[in-house]
C-alpha cells in the first residue's frame, strides 16, 4: 500500500466489502453481516488500519490477539473484563484494548467503528 496520509471516511468511496474477522457462532441473530474496508495495510499485515462494521455478536476472547485502539461510529458495544467490570462504548467513544486482554466482546447494536490494530 501506498505510504501517504490517509483519510478516513465513514462510508469509504471504494466501499465495503465482506470480511471473517469473527466466528460465524458468536452472532446473536440472524443477521451475519459483517464487512470492512482497510485504508492502511502493513505489508506484514502487523499493523491495520480502516472501518469496520458487525451485526450483534458475543464472544469470550482468552487472550485479545492485538492492541487495538476504536472509535465508535454507530451502534453499541459491551465489554466486560475479569472481575466483572463492564464498559459500554457508542458513537463518538475512542478506546483501546492491550493485547492478552481477556474479555466478553459483545456488540448489542450493530457496530460501525474505526480502528487501528498493531500485531
Amino acid at each position: 500500500m501506498e505510504k501517504s496520509v490517509k483519510r478516513f471516511e465513514e462510508n469509504p468511496a471504494a466501499g465495503m466489502k465482506p470480511s471473517r474477522f469473527t466466528s460465524r457462532k458468536a452472532f446473536t441473530t440472524d443477521d451475519q453481516t459483517e464487512v470492512n474496508h482497510f485504508f492502511y495495510a502493513a505489508e506484514d499485515e502487523s499493523r491495520l488500519a480502516g472501518v469496520w462494521e458487525c451485526a450483534p455478536t458475543r464472544e469470550e476472547i482468552d487472550a485479545y490477539p492485538v492492541d487495538e485502539m476504536m472509535t465508535i461510529l454507530s451502534g453499541s458495544v459491551t465489554v466486560s473484563m475479569d472481575g466483572g467490570i463492564a464498559e459500554t462504548f457508542t458513537a463518538g467513544d475512542t478506546f483501546f484494548i492491550p493485547k492478552g486482554t481477556r474479555c466478553v466482546w459483545e456488540i448489542t447494536e450493530t457496530l460501525r467503528k474505526y480502528y487501528f490494530i498493531a500485531g
